[in-house]
């Protein structure tokens, strides 16, 4: 697939930046994904084979993507599965420094959680945070989880939530025993009611409360939005509307690779004809203001 036009009349070769990837590896695919990986990908006819970081790069690379946000993963006390660990992302991060910016993981049930936070910035250098509060299994909004928030909040780092269902569990008898609520983004606003220096960042749009989440967005300032892990085509005509005016400066590209791959979700994008000014908001201006690129 030829670049976008917007992209080809960028100075810089690869100015997009996908602030939604996860490992193509053994790591996330299988360790941390377990049979929830493998019912989601069942569900929606994909596959789960593992692939390297040069090939992620060189498929990246080829439709102009330049950077990408590589996000942490634990969800261990839920699911039980090992989680992809911190150190894990900085040194995979550290080899590919001028492509990935690491977001870490911590498991909000655990008890050293906010020092693995403070570790994560001061130790590690990664540059934000990511939570899966459906496989993570917990309501951000509950005040247990205040001096987390407080923390990260004073690191002055981003976070990436959920927003929405999961593909994880699909199918299964009991979904593996993953519950949705906590996808809800009305518990996010919570969080960012009472944190008003944390910027957040709503992965997806947040079906079955697409509403919601553009409520939130709309009213509070340090909540953005993606619009990874759903095919543009497929994304809710409202959310497309708002992205186009309202949320402008709100909305930025992602991916959720490798689930989806970027060629075809950029194919698309185009077909969507967006005015180039926003283009160039969603798929880099948007994500570079937000990650302080």
């Amino acid at each position: 697939m030829p670049k976008l036009d917007v992209v080809a009349d960028h100075p810089d070769e690869n100015p997009i930046v996908d602030t939604h990837c996860h490992q193509p590896t053994e790591e996330f695919l299988h360790d941390a994904g377990g049979l929830m990986m493998e019912d989601a990908a069942e569900k929606f006819g994909s596959s789960i084979e593992t692939d390297t970081y040069d090939n992620l790069i060189e498929e990246y690379h080829e439709v102009g993507i330049g950077k990408t946000v590589l996000l942490g993963w634990d969800a261990e006390t839920n699911t039980g599965n090992p989680p992809v660990p911190n150190d894990y992302v900085a040194e995979v991060r550290d080899e590919y420094d001028d492509f990935f910016v690491g977001f870490a993981s911590v498991d909000p049930l655990k008890d050293d959680c906010v020092e693995e936070a403070e570790r994560a910035v001061k130790d590690l250098d990664l540059s934000g945070f990511k939570f899966q509060q459906i496989a993570q299994g917990f309501d951000p909004s509950d005040p247990e989880h205040e001096e987390l928030f407080s923390t990260i909040e004073d690191l002055g780092v981003p976070v990436v939530f959920h927003g929405g269902n999961s593909t994880l569990g699909a199918g299964a008898p009991g979904g593996r025993g993953l519950k949705i609520k906590y996808g809800n983004p009305m518990l996010i606003d919570d969080v960012a009611a009472e944190h008003p220096d944390l910027q957040i960042l709503i992965a997806h749009p947040a079906f079955p409360w697409e509403k919601e989440q553009l409520a939130i967005c709309q009213q509070k300032g340090n909540v953005y939005m993606d619009l990874s892990g759903w095919m543009p085509r497929y994304i809710d005509e409202q959310v497309l509307h708002y992205a186009k005016t309202l949320l402008k400066d709100k909305v930025m590209f992602g991916t959720d690779y490798p689930m989806i791959e970027p060629a075809p979700w950029l194919d698309q994008f185009e077909e969507l004809d967006f005015p180039e000014e926003v283009q160039r908001k969603i798929l880099w201006e948007n994500a570079e203001e937000f990650l302080g690129l």
